[in-house]
Order: C-alpha cells, then sequence, then structure tokens
C-alpha cells in the first residue's frame, strides 16, 4: 500500500507550505489545487464554480446523510455539490492508488481513511496566522490586518462546515488527526527534515 499523508489547515497557518516541502522532501508526489481542476474536467463545471463549491459550506439546512429530498430534487447548486464531492472522491482515491503522495485538504484524511493515511492537521495561532498572509498578499491587493482577521476566520469557518457536512466530524478536533502541528512563529522549511523522518 502506497505511503499517503493527508494535511488539513487553518488557513495562514502555512499547512500547504508544510505539505509542499514535505512532499519534495521525501519525493511523493503532492497534490491541492490540480486536483479542481481533474473534478472540472470530471464534472464539466468551470474551475471556478468548482472552486466556490469546495471553499463554502454545503447546503447549510440538509447534511448528506439526508440525501436528495423532494425540495432539492430541481435544484442545480444541490446536484453540483453532490456531483463534485463525488468526483472529487474518486479523484483522490485514485491519486493515492497511483503513488506515494501528499495532498492538501479536501477532505482526503476521511476518504482515504481505509488506506490509513497520515493524517496531518496544521494550526497555529491568530498573530502568527495574520503575519504570514500579510507576507504572502499579492502587492495589488490591499488588506489591513483587520480585514485579513475577518477573511481567515471566515475561511475557516467555511472549511469547517464543508469538512463536517461531508464526514459527519469535527474539523480540527485532534482525536481525528495523527499530528497536529503547531507552526506558530517558526520557519516551515526548517522543519521540513524533523517531519519528514517521522514518516521515513
Amino acid at each position: 500500500m502506497n505511503k499517503i499523508i493527508t494535511v488539513s489547515r487553518e488557513f495562514g497557518s502555512g499547512g500547504r507550505e508544510l505539505g509542499r516541502r514535505l512532499a519534495d522532501a521525501m519525493g511523493m508526489e503532492y497534490y491541492d489545487k490540480e486536483i479542481i481542476t481533474e473534478i472540472s474536467k470530471h464534472t464539466s463545471l468551470s474551475e471556478n464554480y468548482v472552486r466556490q463549491i469546495i471553499e463554502h459550506k454545503p447546503h447549510n439546512l440538509y447534511p448528506i446523510t439526508i440525501g436528495r429530498s423532494i425540495l432539492y430534487v430541481e435544484s442545480p447548486e444541490f446536484s453540483h455539490a453532490q456531483s463534485v464531492y463525488s468526483a472529487q472522491r474518486d479523484i483522490i482515491c485514485d491519486l493515492a492508488e497511483k503513488s506515494d503522495c501528499v495532498i492538501v485538504g479536501r477532505c482526503a484524511d476521511y476518504i482515504l481513511k481505509d488506506m490509513k493515511p497520515y493524517r496531518l492537521f496544521v494550526y497555529a495561532d491568530m498573530d502568527s496566522r495574520v503575519r504570514r498572509c500579510m507576507d504572502r498578499v499579492n502587492p495589488e491587493e490591499s488588506f489591513t490586518e483587520k480585514e485579513l482577521l475577518r477573511r481567515i476566520k471566515s475561511i475557516d469557518r467555511d472549511r469547517a462546515k464543508y469538512y463536517e457536512y461531508y464526514t459527519g466530524m469535527k474539523w480540527g478536533d485532534r482525536l481525528n488527526y495523527d499530528y497536529c502541528i503547531n507552526t506558530t512563529n517558526i520557519v516551515i522549511k526548517d522543519e521540513i527534515p524533523k517531519l519528514a523522518a517521522l514518516f521515513m
């Protein structure tokens, strides 16, 4: 069975950088935004639309376990959300079966649970997350710290709702992960050798 590492992360914690650097250090494939491109191909929905579905909470009245109700049979938004998740699940399973890999987000820890991945959750205190976002903000954009703080909280709320909707588990709960990594005030690249050694 292939070695699989899944990375869930708070926005601004550096989880994406950690995942990419870890994959490079271990000679593993790395999957993140590429999954959205593949979902778009499988569903014939635009990448922007797929991204909107994934990055925002699904329908806020009915959990996935209820399935299709009469109320939503004609709802294209509900139908698209289910199609996107189904394609996402199939693509992630296919990627994990092909080779050793690091997969960021997308409920991969839950989708691949039968393959026993190493499940990471990356977090940091809010000051550190705001600073990291400020350092990486597009020069053409201008966010105040207060605006970034609101954005961080909003994105985390949406990630939590999306994860809990499709998995029935609490996003960020340490009991759902094998390693919880605090990136507060650390230089991520300096921590990679020690982290990679855990999975060798």
